[in-house]
This record gives C-alpha cells, structure tokens and sequence, in this order.
C-alpha cells in the first residue's frame, strides 16, 4: 500500500484558525482554534481541504472507503484498464495459516486471475470479464477530504475494531496529516485516544497515539 498527499491547503492550521477567530472576534488564531476544536466546533476545520493518492488497497477496502460519502473520490477504471498480473491484496490471518486450507485458498485466487485471462482471450469485455475477480484485486484511488471529515475518518478507522487494511491506511494518512496539520489533527485518533471508547464492547487495547505504523 502506498499513498501519497498530492494537495493540502497551504497553511491549514493558521486557515482554520482565522475561520474560528471570525467566529469569536478572536486576533489570536491558534487560540481561537484550540477552543473551537476542544468545544466541538468542528465545522471550522472544512475550509482546509486534503487530496491523496492511494495505491494498492483491495476492492474490499474500497468498499468500506466508499462509505465516507463527505468525501471525492476517482478510482481505477476495471471496465477499461485490464488487470495485468495485479499483486493481491492477501490478509495475513490467510498467509499464516499452517494447514492445506492455505494453499486451497491460493489456488482459488491464482484460478479466478487465470480465468479473468482466458474470457479476456476469449474477447469477452474486461467489464465483464472482471465479474470472476477476486476482492483482493487491488485499485489506486485519488480522494479528497476536509479536515472535518478526516477527524471523523479517523475516529473510526484508526480503532482496533477497524478492518485491517482500512486501519493501515488510516493510519498511514494520519502520519502524514499530523505533519502537515499538527494543530488540527493533535486530537485525531479514535476514542480510546482523544477521550472515552464508545464502543459497546471495547477491545481492551488502547491506541498509542505515537505509534499510528505500528500495525
């Protein structure tokens, strides 16, 4: 997986700063943003605006990526770029397994790409022909987000609970965003970082909000 910020908004914090100093006839800008942010005043944080270019995630992330509808997004066409021997995006909880059912299961990847080769040989359309592709198929995407939206990508994705490939990506984009951003995203993270987990049923293992690669 790698992804890469193509675009931010040039001075994100001071930005988002004057936007909540206008609010409150604030002059100090980093004030007025530490205070909006800690009040919950989030929707200061839209004005600064974040594009990223993602490469190798499973169609099966992308299906869950998807799901953020504050977001754009364009992503690698199958209907009209042939998958040509892609590199699978294969779960760990499947490679490590240590019976036959693994290779069962690799077999079953490399006979759903080599019948996706034959209908293409066959002349059926590579729109068609991608119906027996596996999820593992991997895509590239350009995605664009708000900070606002962003925090609550975050809060989400970067929990224990998140589904493994969507966390890694979380938390690779949060490295980068608390560098570009440091003020706006020092409070990112899910619930058992920034306050109380509000999960029903927590995992029992907090985040270490210095560690986001740790996965």
């Amino acid at each position: 997986m790698r992804i890469f910020l193509l675009e931010s908004t040039s001075f994100s914090d001071e930005l988002c700063g004057r936007a909540a100093a206008v609010c409150t006839d604030s002059e100090n800008y980093a004030s007025a943003l530490k205070h909006a942010v800690e009040s919950g005043h989030t929707s200061v944080l839209e004005h600064a605006v974040f594009t990223f270019q993602v490469e190798g995630i499973s169609r099966a992330a992308l299906a869950q990526l998807t799901r953020h509808r504050l977001a754009s997004f364009d992503v690698q066409s199958q209907r009209y770029v042939k998958l040509d021997n892609p590199e699978l995006v294969i779960p760990n909880s499947i490679l490590n397994l240590k019976t036959e059912l693994r290779d069962q299961a690799m077999v079953c990847l490399e006979d759903s790409m080599k019948m996706y080769q034959k209908l293409l040989d066959a002349g059926v359309p590579a729109e068609d022909a991608r119906y027996v592709t596996p999820q593992a198929v991997p895509t590239k995407l350009i995605m664009t987000m708000n900070a606002r939206e962003l925090l609550h990508f975050f809060s989400l994705r970067t929990c224990n609970r998140a589904q493994w490939e969507i966390r890694k990506m979380a938390d690779k984009m949060l490295e980068i965003c608390m560098k570009v951003a440091p003020e706006i995203f020092k409070y990112a993270g899910p619930g058992c970082v920034t306050g109380k987990c509000p999960e029903k049923r927590p995992c029992g293992k907090p985040r270490n909000a210095d560690e986001w690669n740790e996965d």
